[in-house]
């Protein structure tokens, strides 16, 4: 199948939150929190030979613990990009207490293709998490000058504005994604009431992922594409289950649980290759 939309791309967040960051887990989680650099490539390598396109990754240290430093990272990274051609999306965010260029360092590795943005403040399992306007415009600009296309997280429905707010200042442009994020405590519940409201936001032609932290199932993700979601999401940073009391042994089980869904609705895995042109097929 060479049509493109018909195709999925199939995103993965291998590295789960550190135990500060976690929040609440139930008794009976597994508890991933902490992986190597060579435990996370390993993991990646099989997802991208699953059906991965895109890998997610934080900025970590070797307890887990968010940093600037990127050391780890960027051993990590060699690693993956040494055996695949996924495409590097980093994170330019997550609770903690780094300043804005601290929390845009990884942006200067040179394979990073995706920097994901978060579009305002949030409060996210008790804790605030702090995207401040001006932080916002200083990571899109860094962002925009390094040719990285920026995927931009949505939480609350205000956070569209934000995006509209960038667009008219000249600060943004295409291409750019759009991420619908559901299920963080102190935010939208993951139910498709939700979902469908966040996608029927989204300018025409976006392209936009689903991301669902602490999920039980994958009905989410097929509730996603059915509204017109291009990219969705599995991972032990966003949740271990795949379905209610099943979770996986690692990211390659999500990613093959996530690709026969994907195929049980009648749609195919993006290669990474694919993936790039879907994305470029974006918001213009």
């Amino acid at each position: 199948m060479n049509d493109l939309s018909r195709k999925i791309i199939l995103s993965v967040a291998p590295a789960a939150r550190h135990k500060a960051e976690a929040g609440k887990l139930l008794k009976k989680d597994p508890d991933f929190s902490v992986m190597t650099p060579e435990e996370i490539a390993s993991d990646v390598i099989s997802c991208a030979k699953e059906g991965a396109a895109i890998v997610h990754l934080h900025v970590r240290d070797k307890d887990g613990k968010l940093t600037p430093d990127l050391t780890e990272f960027k051993r990590t990274i060699k690693l993956i990009k040494d055996e695949t051609d996924i495409i590097l999306e980093v994170s330019t965010g997550g609770v903690s207490d780094m300043n804005t260029a601290e929390r845009g360092a990884a942006l200067s590795i040179p394979s990073l293709e995706l920097a994901a943005l978060n579009m305002g403040s949030v409060n996210i399992n008790g804790l605030a998490f702090m995207n401040s306007p001006s932080e916002i415009r200083e990571l899109c600009k860094q962002i925009q000058e390094r040719n990285i296309i920026p995927l931009l997280e949505i939480f609350e429905p205000g956070m569209v504005e934000n995006v509209n707010a960038l667009l008219s200042e000249n600060l943004l442009k295409a291409p750019y994604l759009y991420g619908i994020c559901l299920g963080f405590e102190g935010t939208q519940p993951a139910r498709t009431i939700n979902l469908q409201h966040m996608a029927n936001l989204m300018p025409r032609n976006a392209v936009w992922y689903y991301q669902e932290h602490g999920m039980r199932d994958l009905t989410m993700c097929a509730a996603a594409i059915a509204a017109g979601a291009k990219i969705v999401r599995v991972g032990f940073e966003d949740s271990p289950y795949y379905a209610p009391g099943k979770f996986a042994h690692s990211n390659t089980e999500l990613v093959i649980r996530l690709v026969e869904l994907i195929k049980v609705l009648g749609f195919e895995t993006a290669s990474a290759e694919e993936a790039r042109k879907i994305i470029h097929q974006g918001v213009k």
